[in-house]
């Protein structure tokens, strides 16, 4: 694979951090554990070990609930959007190296990634929810679905 389409990749990866911040490093996760994405002989490959799966998916499961209650700070307050960044580099470096970038520029790219899925995922969901007047949670899970769904075409471009 280029470097130039792993970084695509990673900004991708990103976007979906920024959506649903558990859900990128969940797939990255999965797919590094089914063999996917190559991280063997990294510093990342803890990334495909049982550990990392199933604490990842069960962060991506209670995010699913808790993105529902109406308590839940905003995904560009602060606290959720250094969480997006972080969930994004950390995804967008695991791409980087799968396809044969450097872990940092896919770390940079993944972080981008996560800053634009977030404020981009905060104005279509609020401007769905308005425009289709309906309540939020008709227009947040399909956004699920979006995060899932795109984070596993990104990961199985290897």
């Amino acid at each position: 694979m280029n470097g130039t389409l792993a970084l695509i990749l990673a900004v991708g990866i990103g976007v979906v951090a920024g959506l649903r911040s558990m859900t990128a490093p969940a797939v990255v996760a999965w797919a590094a554990h089914l063999g996917v994405l190559h991280l063997e002989g990294t510093y990342l490959a803890f990334m495909g070990s049982t550990w990392a799966v199933a604490l990842l998916t069960l962060g991506a499961v209670g995010e699913y609930v808790a993105d529902k209650l109406p308590n839940t700070p905003s995904r560009t307050a602060p606290v959720g959007l250094i969480a997006r960044v972080v969930t994004g580099g950390v995804s967008g470096a695991c791409i980087g190296v799968a396809g044969g970038a450097s872990a940092w520029i896919g770390a940079f790219a993944g972080a981008i990634g996560g800053i634009a899925g977030a404020f981009g995922g905060y104005h279509a969901r609020m401007g769905l929810v308005r425009s289709l007047k309906v309540k939020d949670l008709f227009v947040a899970i399909p956004e699920d679905l979006i995060a899932i769904g795109l984070g596993i075409l990104l990961v199985t471009r290897f």
